[in-house]
């Protein structure tokens, strides 16, 4: 049963949240917004032209590229609802920022469970390239403008600086709503899981995940589940908790950095794309699927590695 204390919590949550994320969302929507009528967008578009048409994309879309990479998802997002971008520039752009975002701090967190660097940062920015350029060569459509959220693309053109601000407020303040709408219900539904401590029986229901995957099933559910929910950021004391608490080995350390770098906190870094006016279906199966390829690839290398290993010691020992 959700009692008022749930509801509370939930609701204190999501204000929190929101706050956070407003924070971030409303200047950078607000600047680039504004950037959009000047030369400084021309100059961006005319710098990184050569490497986004390689990917698909206009010059322009590095700016939000470079902002999640470095920020985060929301930061990259109020970029892209200042830019005019079609259904196919905005899905890849999905596509690679789910892979790839808030590089400085989830990378952070990898480190301190003992994973290299670069074996995230390498991993995360060459699937988000990938993706990007297969997504670009097989699909042959999208080319329609993108309508971002529930209204269609506002196609005004202010001609005087007060119309460029007053225009540049209502669409941070948009970007900043339909945000709203998705925070508030998860951040309550996750409230619920915690209340209900459903994390540790759902942990104990991703056992057989964890064997298909290569990991030792009795240590790693919970920080994997941890990871697929809250994130690496969200979820770092768990993870991090966990790896010293279940003293994981080196292999199953770098099987599950590997699997969250490429899929973690798939129900929010899903669900804040919907605002775009995408699929976020295909975005979840295309990010879901390439983890488990990799991790299992991986742990499979990784075994014939040990293995071969094993074999060249003995046969020397004799």
């Amino acid at each position: 049963m959700i009692t008022k204390e749930t509801w509370k919590k939930g609701i204190l949550s999501g204000v929190k949240t929101t706050w956070v994320l407003g924070k971030v969302i409303f200047p950078i929507t607000f600047i680039v917004t504004i950037l959009n009528f000047t030369p400084v967008i021309h100059w961006v578009v005319r710098i990184f032209y050569p490497l986004m048409k390689w990917i698909g994309l206009p010059g322009e879309a590095a700016i939000p590229l470079a902002l999640g990479y470095l920020l985060n998802l929301y930061a990259a997002i109020g970029a892209i609802l200042s830019l005019h971008l079609t259904v196919k520039h905005v899905f890849i752009l999905a596509v690679m920022l789910s892979f790839a975002h808030n590089l400085l701090v989830e990378t952070a967190v990898a480190k301190k469970i003992g994973v290299h660097a670069i074996v995230p940062i390498g991993i995360r920015v060459g699937l988000s390239f990938i993706a990007a350029f297969l997504i670009n060569l097989f699909w042959h459509g999208g080319g329609e403008a993108a309508q971002y959220g529930l209204v269609a693309s506002t196609t005004q053109n202010p001609e005087t600086w007060t119309g460029i601000v007053l225009f540049a407020i209502e669409k941070s303040a948009l970007g900043i709503w339909q945000i709203v709408i998705i925070v508030f219900p998860l951040m309550l539904a996750i409230q619920v899981l915690k209340d209900f401590h459903a994390i540790e029986t759902i942990s104990k229901w991703l056992e057989p995940l964890t064997r298909i995957l290569g990991l030792s099933s009795g240590k790693t559910s919970v920080p994997l589940l941890a990871g697929l929910i809250f994130g690496l950021a969200y979820g770092a004391g768990v993870i991090i908790e966990s790896a010293k608490e279940e003293n994981l080995s080196k292999r199953d350390l770098y099987l599950l950095s590997i699997f969250l770098v490429a899929s973690h906190a798939v129900i929010e870094d899903t669900l804040i794309f919907v605002p775009l006016g995408i699929n976020v279906l295909y975005l979840l199966l295309i990010r879901v699927s390439v983890a488990f390829l990799i991790t299992i690839l991986t742990a499979k290398v990784w075994q014939r590695i040990i293995v071969h290993t094993d074999f060249v010691v003995k046969g020397e020992a004799k």
